[in-house]
């Protein structure tokens, strides 16, 4: 009987202490609710395109002492590792320079007659271009140039406006218009931190895009390797064929036929040599080279130009001479050119950038893509001003500029020298080269654009993907470039308006032994809360907006219904649902409209509403619009545990 006062006495200190403990809880999650109301204010978006511009151009801003060299070597990456540049990597990049420059200028030539344009015009544009991204880009292997698939893209879009048949001179300086807008574009990306739009043609698409093109380029060939005099301006596959099936049995040359078949027989076995003995990288390299030096002493020696052998004949050569006064910025077709450089822009950095990116991984550093669109925009316009048209990086001259060595970008620079002393040099020697063997060397190019293993891997992966791949795909092949591109970017947007305007709203619960909340349907063992009257439900979404708000409202309600239906609660007890925000980073007007109209419905059914985790532009927004004062800011917490905890702890469930 004398101890009871002191069993009383413990009792009550045990409950004061689980009280203290309590309240030390409470507080503390408290102030942790506070933390995430009084975030500061989120950077406006004109702020945030400021801040990208000077971390573009001023990298080391903070630090004054930098100055101006900061500024310099965040635009011309050259002042940077040129401080450690030495001999031995000179050598190296020697090397690679002239593999790369013996591939670049039969490659060149080629390319440029694929763009409706004389062949020196592609050997200028190996030329400024390379040596303006040897100064401004960041990537140490990529191979700057003229490209197949640019190319293609040009000669079916531009004739549309100027015919090269029949004006000539005003095809060219329209493609140099074309060039200059591409540049500006590629440029103003960079500088504002665009890159996204470059992504607009997403990986699958691209697949799909290059094997299309790769095909067409190919059968477009097929006009140099019979000899043909009349053939299609069109680029569709059935057109192509139509054209070569109606003129080859009346103007095909058998002895043109055979010499570029078999040249185009020794580049395959060569680039097949070369995959197999990783020594023998040079062989394909240099064989382009060879074929043209072979090919024009063979018709030489034996005059077969006489015999139905078409030849280049007269290739002018010298310096780039100067274009700026052919740009038409004022004449009746600039929307055209503006709208075709749009096009070229976004195709030519998607191409550079991959190239760019693949090769930087296998070396080990970052390709920073905002740089690489300055720089790719800056060299496309100073081209434009020197009897260029759009360049970018080629992914067969930049496996072969990684396999022989190269070391920095002055590879490039090495390549751009030779082209300048093959110009001024040997483009008389190239009078008796055989058109024949530029379209075998254009062919001989073309398999490394077709990957089919990894259109497979996209069929495995994504379905929705795949259908974007053959769309790009089956556009180009059977319709047009313009039409495979858009195909393309509008299947891609179609996957991101479904996956957007249908998110899912899932039922959170606790892994066992832990304080983490997941899905309890990708993880079935979470435990869901065994409390009546309390659900934990997230959403899926990183944008609450127009498109999808009041779908993941009727969502939400669905699952509250169906939950109270299924959990008896006392009549005295109280129903909270606890909604994690953690996926939601931004929220429109109708976004926060349908926030305020469920709450007003878990209201009339006398149910609490638990917000967790609001992202900083959500917060922000729906402190502006007196949401966050409607819920109660003693409903808003910083993780859905605090949230579960503090329920349980008010005893309103």
């Amino acid at each position: 009987m004398v101890s009871l006062p002191n069993v009383s006495f413990s009792v009550e200190m045990h409950n004061n202490n689980q009280q203290q403990q309590q309240d030390l809880e409470d507080s503390g999650r408290t102030e942790r609710a506070k933390w995430l109301i009084n975030s500061p204010e989120p950077p406006y978006l004109w702020q945030e395109l400021v801040s990208g511009i000077r971390k573009n151009v001023f990298p080391h801003r903070g630090n004054h002492s930098l100055g101006a060299m900061s500024f310099f070597q965040a635009l011309f990456p050259i002042l940077s590792w040129g401080k450690t540049y030495n001999a031995s990597k000179l050598k190296d990049d020697f090397m690679a320079g002239l593999t790369l420059a013996s591939l670049s200028i039969p490659q060149s030539i080629g390319y440029a007659n694929i763009a409706k344009l004389d062949p020196q015009y592609g050997l200028y544009t190996s030329v400024v271009p390379p040596l303006i991204y040897a100064l401004m880009g960041s990537s140490r292997e990529i191979a700057i140039g003229p490209v197949a698939v640019v190319s293609m893209l040009l000669s079916s879009i531009v004739p549309n406006v100027v015919d090269p048949v029949v004006d000539p001179s005003g095809y060219r300086k329209f493609v140099f218009t074309v060039t200059f807008f591409a540049g500006t574009f590629q440029a103003i990306f960079g500088l504002f931190r665009l890159g996204f739009l470059v992504d607009f043609l997403s990986h699958a698409a691209i697949v799909g895009f290059m094997a299309g093109a790769a095909i067409v380029i190919g059968l477009q060939q097929l006009k140099g390797l019979f000899g043909l005099n009349h053939f299609t301006t069109k680029t569709d596959v059935v057109s192509v064929l139509g054209s070569v099936l109606k003129s080859v049995p009346h103007e095909w040359h058998p002895l043109n036929f055979s010499l570029g078949c078999l040249f185009l027989v020794f580049l395959l076995v060569a680039r097949s040599i070369g995959r197999r003995n990783k020594k023998l990288f040079w062989l394909p390299a240099i064989a382009p080279l060879l074929s043209v030096i072979l090919s024009t002493l063979i018709v030489y020696l034996t005059k077969a130009d006489e015999h139905g052998v078409k030849i280049i004949k007269h290739l002018k050569g010298g310096l780039n001479p100067s274009s700026l006064h052919q740009l038409q910025l004022n004449g009746p077709h600039v929307a055209q050119a503006a709208k075709i450089g749009l096009i070229s822009a976004v195709v030519a950095l998607t191409e550079a950038i991959a190239v760019g990116r693949s090769f930087a991984s296998i070396k080990g550093y970052h390709l920073d893509g905002n740089k690489e669109m300055m720089a790719m925009g800056f060299m496309n316009v100073a081209g434009s001003f020197t009897s260029c048209y759009v360049a970018t990086g080629s992914f067969s001259r930049t496996a072969v500029n990684f396999s022989a060595g190269c070391q920095t970008a002055v590879s490039n620079i090495v390549m751009a020298i030779t082209v300048v002393v093959a110009l001024e040099l040997f483009t008389k020697l190239l009078y008796y080269t055989p058109i024949s063997i530029l379209a075998s060397i254009i062919l001989s190019a073309l398999p490394g654009l077709i990957d089919i293993n990894e259109a497979y891997y996209i069929w495995k992966v994504d379905k929705l993907d795949f259908l974007a791949c053959l769309g790009a795909f089956f556009g180009v092949l059977f319709v047009s470039v313009e039409i495979g591109l858009l195909a393309a970017v509008t299947i891609s947007f179609a996957k991101i308006v479904l996956n957007s305007i249908r998110p899912s709203v899932e039922q959170l619960g606790r892994l066992p032994r832990t304080d983490t909340f997941c899905e309890v349907n990708q993880y079935p063992m979470a435990i869901e809360s065994e409390t009546p009257g309390l659900l934990a439900l997230g959403i899926n979404s990183g944008l609450l907006c127009f498109a999808n708000a009041n779908c993941i409202r009727e969502r939400i309600m669905r699952l509250v219904t169906e939950e109270g239906g299924t959990k008896e609660t006392e009549k005295d007890t109280g129903q909270i649902l606890i909604l994690d925000m953690s996926n939601v980073m931004n929220i429109d007007t109708s976004g926060i409209f349908a926030l305020e109209e469920l709450h007003n419905n878990l209201v009339s059914l006398g149910i609490k509403l638990a917000m967790v985790n609001l992202r900083w532009q959500v917060i922000h927004k729906l402190k502006v619009a007196k949401v966050v004062e409607k819920i109660g800011i003693e409903w808003i917490f910083l993780t859905v545990g605090e949230a579960v905890d503090a329920c349980l702890a008010s005893k309103l469930v």
